[in-house]
């Protein structure tokens, strides 16, 4: 039976939007004080607004995670804000697909600095944290939750960049699993087919593909993956949700 997060602290980027934005809610409804960070911070003022209306407790931070300085300083001010941190969930990330040649490098760019290496800023200057909190927490328990993709496990014509980032993204995470099992944080990757955000408009290759999915049948919602990222990190401690593959029930 999933257990409360009640005193417990929780990181979630992206979360002015999309699954982030989903997940934020969907912690805070469950007990847990939640930092949320993004760029876009009169977004993020909303969700905190709507937060503390709803009884919880949140804290923005605007912040590009693609920089190594600001993903250290949101773990850094949430140390000092909170004295802990028990969960975070990596959910930013951008899909700047299209043919390789017409491709403007900097979309390729993009995705490797905010999928990739943002994550990856996130998670180093948060673990010894983590650490720390598995002895300092009832729970007995840390989380880091990384929303991969399944294009992290088949690949795709014209994202290879994208394949790239999020095939990154699932195999750090269960390295990172492997490592730091023993010492009790979790680490778990949630790979989404197609889901209904924000990300599907961001260039038109990105809208036509969201379009033909659409026509199959009905893609999934951010709420669905945020319920997947709530029982993951509520679960007991003696269960660990390594990998959890997650499509709209038409997609192939």
């Amino acid at each position: 039976m999933p257990e409360t997060l009640d005193g417990t602290v929780a990181i979630v980027t992206g979360a002015s939007s999309g699954i982030g934005h989903a997940t934020a809610l969907a912690l805070a409804a469950q007990g847990a004080t939640v930092v949320a960070v993004a760029r876009r911070r009169e977004r993020l003022d909303l969700l905190v607004a709507t937060i503390d209306a709803a009884g919880g407790a949140a804290l923005a931070i605007d912040a590009d995670i693609a920089i190594e300085l600001d993903a250290a300083d949101v773990v850094s001010r949430t140390i000092a804000t909170f004295g802990r941190l028990d969960t975070v969930v990596n959910a930013a990330g951008v899909m700047l697909i299209g043919d390789s040649v017409s491709s403007p490098v900097e979309h390729w760019n993009r995705m490797i600095d905010v999928n990739l290496k943002g994550l990856m800023y996130v998670t180093k200057a948060a673990l010894p944290h983590l650490v720390d909190g598995v002895t300092g927490s009832a729970r007995g328990v840390t989380d880091v939750v990384n929303i991969s993709s399944t294009a992290g496990r088949t690949t795709n014509p014209y994202a290879a960049i994208y394949n790239a980032s999020k095939f990154g993204v699932s195999a750090a995470t269960e390295s990172w699993r492997q490592e730091y099992a023993a010492r009790g944080v979790r680490f778990s990757a949630i790979e989404p087919g197609a889901v209904a955000t924000e990300i599907a408009n961001e260039q038109e290759n990105s809208r036509a593909w969201y379009a033909q999915q659409a026509e199959l049948g009905d893609v999934l919602l951010a709420e669905d993956i945020a319920e997947l990222v709530a029982y993951i990190v509520s679960n007991n401690r003696r269960v660990a949700v390594g990998e959890v593959v997650i499509r709209p029930t038409h997609q192939a």
